[in-house]
Formats: structure tokens, sequence, C-alpha cells
């Protein structure tokens, strides 16, 4: 059915001042959760979608106020109006309150907020199209439209709940998979997302937002939103090994290089620094031993180590840089 005559129906079956759905308005009839990390206090949003790039339409939280999912026949709106009604100080239950009240369409919404205390909130309107449900817990909720069976909301509590240990992203990863195997969207797959922020805000705003990984358009939405979110932790292990070079700990470099590649052992970066760092510790055998192979893969890696000696990311003598650079 196209957006088009969807609009068409709901326009014949309201009356033309109440209008609660426009065509530029996205149909995100899908899964998704919210929750706060009791330990961290870390808000999040993990969704999937029969419909393209959900992440931009169901997604929304900030450091230190909470996060929202908005589906359904989504209000976008929910999210920004959602985030600012929980700054001013409102709880969960009264910010979701307010946002209903001065909706028409609050039939064929589905609107989940938790706040920054943990406390949730959720509405599923009477004229989701089925399954649709909801189901809450200790600091999360989850919720779901347009299943296969109605089975999905327990199968998501029951997930996230079982997998405490797990940090949060990890574990809402693992309730969306649960969805997914409990029937999920009964058009299929096709995006997913996955938003985590601080639980406090800081003096840095730009390293609030933990994660923002998203799948816009893939058979297999989960499985690659998994495998970014494992590259995510590759590359905060390279992140960490950088800091280390700044501070001139190339033990500790070489060591958060090497997690990093034991998570993506084919990115090539990864296995470079790595190797350059152990040419700073005077293992240059070593430091060989992988460099060629890059070079032979890709031949500008021999170019950047040129470059790296004059800017202090190479500390060699001029002899093993020569080795380094003739390497076949």
């Amino acid at each position: 059915m196209n957006r088009l005559l969807l609009a068409l129906l709901w326009a014949l079956a309201r009356p033309a001042a109440a209008q609660i759905y426009r065509a530029t308005d996205p149909l995100a009839h899908t899964y998704s959760i919210v929750a706060r990390d009791s330990l961290t206090g870390e808000l999040a949003v993990a969704v999937q979608s029969h419909w393209f790039s959900v992440g931009t339409s169901v997604s929304w939280a900030e450091a230190g106020v909470g996060a929202v999912a908005t589906q359904s026949f989504t209000n976008k709106s929910f999210g920004p109006r959602g985030l600012a009604l929980l700054r001013s100080g409102k709880s969960a239950r009264e910010t979701l309150d307010e946002l209903l009240r001065t909706d028409e369409g609050r039939d064929v919404r589905q609107v989940a907020i938790v706040d920054n205390r943990g406390r949730v909130a959720t509405h599923t309107g009477a004229k989701c199209i089925d399954y649709a449900g909801h189901r809450q817990g200790r600091q999360f909720s989850v919720q779901a439209n347009m299943m296969l069976t109605d089975k999905v909301p327990a199968a998501m509590a029951r997930a996230f709940e079982q997998n405490a240990r797990l940090p949060l992203p990890e574990r809402l990863l693992t309730a969306l998979e649960a969805a997914q195997a409990a029937g999920g969207d009964i058009r299929g797959r096709q995006s997913a997302a996955l938003l985590v922020v601080r639980g406090n805000a800081t003096a840095e705003p730009w390293t609030d937002r933990l994660i923002d990984l998203r799948v816009d358009d893939n058979a297999a939405p989960l499985r690659e939103l998994g495998r970014l979110l494992r590259l995510h932790r590759a590359y905060e292990h390279m992140n960490a090994g950088d800091l280390a070079v700044e501070k001139n700990d190339v033990p500790g470099a070489i060591h958060e290089y090497e997690a990093a590649e034991k998570l993506f052992p084919q990115n090539l970066e990864m296995q470079y620094w790595h190797a350059i760092s152990l040419a700073n510790k005077q293992q240059l055998p070593a430091a060989l031993k992988l460099l060629r192979p890059i070079f032979q893969q890709e031949p500008n890696w021999r170019t950047l180590t040129e470059r790296l000696p004059r800017v202090g990311l190479l500390t060699v003598s001029a002899a093993e840089l020569q080795q380094i650079l003739t390497l076949r």
C-alpha cells in the first residue's frame, strides 16, 4: 500500500480539520527499545524497521536528559519536543502525557520515553496495526507494531533482562535480535539504528553522544548493525592507542592497537599503526613482519611512512627507516 493511498484512506476516515497523517511523515512500523543503564546512567534507543533510514525518524536522545522512540505513524516532533519537556524537568510520564494531549493522531502513534532517572512511559495507540504492544521493565521499555506475531515485546524484554552483564549497546542489540527471532516486522527488514548518550551532560557536548550508528538500507540490518558496533569498539581501542602515542606510552599504544586488531583483523590501518608502534619500541623485526603485507596490498602506506618521521610519529634511525621503505 503506497503512501498516497494511505493518506487518502485517513482523509476519508477522519474530518478534514483533524489531519493526523501527512505524506511527508515516515511510516516507521517497527520495534524499538529505550533504556537507561543503572550503572553508568547512559541513555539509549535502538530500533529496526522495514523502512528506509529509520534512525532519522524514531531515535532521539540527549545526555543527562532522556531518550525517546517515536514510531508507527511517526510524529517526528515528539523527539525534539519530548527532549525539551524532559530538559525542563518533566518526568517521562508527564512528557508523554503532554505530547499526546496536543496530538489528534494519538490513536496511531507509538511512543516510548525514558528519563534521566530511569522512569519510563509508553503509549501504544488503539489503532496501531497488529500485532502491536509494549512491555516495560526496570529502566527500559520495548515496543513494537505491525509485527508478524504477538511474541515480540515479551521476547525483547526477556533478552534485555537476561543480558544485564553486557554493556548497554550490546545489550540493546540482543533485544533487537530477539525481536527478529520472534517474527519481527511482518514486512521484513531494511534499516536499523543504535543511539547511546552519556548519563550526564559534560562541558564538552561533542563527546556526549557515545554511539550513533545507522544502517539505512540493508537486507540484514541487525547483522550489519552488530558489525558496525564491533567496528566502533575496535576504533575505541585505536583512539586509545593514538592517545597513548601522544603521551609517549608505546607499550600502552601497542596494547590498544592489538586489541583493535583482534576485533577487526582485516583492517590495514589498525595493523599499520600497530607496526609503527612496534618500530618505535625498537622491535623492528616484528614491525617489518606486519608492514610487508600491508605495503604489498596498498603501496600508499609506504608513502605515508616516509612522512611520519618529520612529525615525530616514527622515531627510528635513518638506516631503520630505509629498511622499512625498501620492504618487498
